[in-house]
């Protein structure tokens, strides 16, 4: 093997468990790997922490996936993408280690989905708040024009299981309506949180017909095969047994109850202690 390293899962990084809805589209696309999935549920949300806290939580953790034989390391949180992931690729990879994030991807492909060349982005307010989108899709399709908005409610309403509630409609009703008044040429809409795909059904609703709805999912499975595809020195440094492991930094029994609403299957975590 022309790389030092051992081969080791692909690490799947989320503050709790949205990137579950990440990580169900990579298994779909590529269920040969290892994986070792890890959500930091006892520092959630992150979304509403500072650039500096967000770093170091996501730094971490980062380091306990490599500490545990991961090589790659994809963050599956737009905020951990937006606030944490360049300054973490620029100064801190040991030799050998990859981290990706799901904010590049989702940007790059984006024009496919819009002819007016306007598109909306429903997000946390760290993600709107660090404009990680506006600059992505920037370098990549100058023409396009971003509408950002910042939808404080979604994520507590997913938590709390409250998929069908009257406070999610009230919510959702609300936050899309003032998209639309903001940006009313848009003709595709952006989930930029990995909480939001689970609420598609009463996004739908108020979003009119002609609006494309893009869910992360799907397109950051796409993206990663690619990578591995151009990088065979990465791809042969990730080992294939098709094993799962999932461990969180809270209590493993709430954890593998809610999971099950965005793995969309039982799972059996382990608490996993990352602070120094």
């Amino acid at each position: 093997m022309s790389n030092q390293h051992l081969a080791g899962p692909i690490g799947i990084f989320d503050s709790g468990y949205g990137g579950l809805t990440v990580f169900q589209e990579i298994l779909k696309k590529l269920p040969d790997y290892d994986y070792i999935y890890l959500g930091d549920n006892a520092r959630v949300p992150y979304g509403t922490r500072s650039f500096e806290t967000v770093y170091e939580y996501t730094k971490e953790c980062v380091f306990k996936l490599f500490d545990l034989g991961c090589n790659l390391v994809i963050l599956a949180c737009n905020t951990a993408s937006a606030k944490a992931l360049r300054t973490i690729q620029q100064h801190y990879l040991p030799e050998g280690k990859k981290v990706l994030g799901v904010i590049r991807p989702t940007s790059e492909v984006v024009d496919q989905f819009t002819k007016t060349k306007q598109v909306g982005i429903l997000a946390t307010q760290g993600t709107v708040n660090s404009e990680s989108y506006l600059i992505e899709i920037n370098k990549f399709h100058p023409d396009i024009q971003v509408f950002q908005h910042a939808c404080p409610f979604w994520v507590p309403l997913v938590e709390n299981n409250e998929l069908d509630s009257e406070g999610a409609h009230y919510f959702i009703q609300q936050d899309i309506q003032q998209l639309l008044q903001d940006a009313p040429q848009i003709d595709s809409i952006l989930l930029a949180c990995t909480h939001y795909p689970l609420l598609l059904p009463i996004i739908r609703k108020y979003v009119p017909e002609h609006i494309k709805i893009i869910s992360q999912g799907a397109l950051v499975a796409d993206s990663l095969e690619d990578y591995l595809k151009r990088h065979p020195e990465v791809e042969e440094i990730c080992s294939k047994g098709k094993q799962l492991q999932f461990f969180t930094t809270d209590d493993p029994m709430d954890f593998n109850e809610k999971a099950e609403i965005f793995f969309g299957k039982r799972i059996n975590s382990k608490h996993l202690k990352v602070q120094p």
